[in-house]
């Protein structure tokens, strides 16, 4: 894990690492501890799964609707606004707000990663083996981030998350 100084309130916030590493989780009980941050909902350029809603889970847009979202998005004033977001789109918010603090989140393994993604038991055996493929080349860049934080314990993890925000006591 990464010590950088935490965020100041008002930050713009970048979650972002592979998929059934426990983002939603994460982000869930964070923003039960903390209601004052702002979760922007995310954008994708997948198609919805079962049981996604639009502007609810994510919004889905074209990669140009998803840029110009970005763009548009205000950051209010010292209230901390968190966007949890896939690898491309927190790229792409780097170009277009440098300031914001990008946290990479990781499992504790390789191996607890499959486990997480098989245990949904919503995906095919080929998805499960896409989502897999795609979690190799996203853990790759971790080190782009500022912050890079391993998801093993979820108290842990959320401890640290708080601690990257600004938001511990």
């Amino acid at each position: 894990m990464s010590s950088p100084t935490p965020s100041q309130a008002g930050r713009l916030t970048v979650l972002t690492g592979p998929s059934g590493v426990g983002k939603g989780t994460l982000v869930k009980l964070l923003l039960e501890r903390h209601p004052q941050i702002w979760l922007s909902v995310s954008a994708t350029t997948r198609a919805p799964r079962q049981g996604e809603q639009e502007g609810r889970s994510y919004f889905f847009l074209s990669r140009e609707g998803f840029e110009q979202r970005v763009a548009e998005e205000r950051l209010a004033a010292g209230r901390p606004v968190l966007l949890e977001i896939e690898l491309e789109g927190a790229r792409q918010v780097r170009r277009s707000f440098p300031s914001g603090f990008q946290v990479f989140l990781e499992p504790p393994s390789f191996e607890e990663l499959e486990r997480r993604i098989r245990g949904r038991g919503t995906d095919s055996e080929e998805a499960i083996q896409k989502r897999l493929e795609r979690a190799r080349i996203e853990l790759a860049a971790a080190p782009e981030f500022d912050a890079r934080l391993v998801n093993g314990e979820l108290e842990t993890a959320l401890t640290e998350l708080e601690r990257l925000m600004g938001l511990a006591g």
